[in-house]
């Protein structure tokens, strides 16, 4: 759902924002990157406090524009989402994977998670045999799209969105105006 924000930028302070990476492959990371020449213009009214580009570890409270590419997989990706929608005035579902579930969903139609996870980690491997204990964390029974586990103000399609529908919609977000709908809407 695509909807106004209120205006996110203050004459005193720079915008906080945020990004997260939940189930998906990083390519609206990398898009993000494309943007170029804007990513200058954006240092100087933006501070980046969460992210893969960044070292933070934990997410902060009073985050202005969260980014939050992927889906829904785990249940740390679930706790995650909850964190930042509770912690983030706007919150923007940035690629298919956010919007759709689009690749990491197709998981969907193999069955029950536990036994995928009994089948790749114990019956079909050449070594050890067991299931990794406290590192992966715990499959959802079903991939979800984000806005069908937080409210979402923006959704950015695509995958990954291409640098422009991305430039277009930071800009909007900055200035406090109506992030757009894109006219042509390809997902996949």
């Amino acid at each position: 759902m695509t909807g106004e924000t209120g205006s996110v930028n203050s004459v005193s302070k720079k915008v906080r924002v945020a990004t997260a990476w939940l189930g998906g492959c990083a390519g609206c990371h990398m898009s993000f990157l494309d943007i170029d020449e804007l990513l200058f213009v954006l240092a100087e009214k933006i501070d980046i406090v969460y992210g893969p580009l960044v070292d933070f570890k934990e997410f902060p409270e009073d985050v202005d524009v969260a980014l939050i590419e992927g889906a829904v997989c785990n249940e740390e990706n679930l706790e995650l989402a909850h964190k930042i929608r509770a912690r983030s005035k706007t919150v923007v579902a940035f690629g298919d994977c956010a919007v759709t579930g689009n690749v990491p969903a197709m998981r969907n139609t193999l069955g029950d998670p536990k036994a995928i996870v009994q089948r790749v980690y114990v019956e079909k491997v050449d070594r050890d045999g067991c299931i990794p204990g406290g590192e992966v964390p715990e499959l959802l029974p079903k991939v979800l799209p984000l806005q069908q586990v937080i409210d979402v103000d923006v959704c950015l399609p695509g995958c990954p969105p291409p640098a422009p529908r991305i430039t277009a919609a930071v800009l909007a977000l900055l200035s406090g105006t109506r992030v757009e709908d894109p006219e042509s809407i390809r997902f996949g």
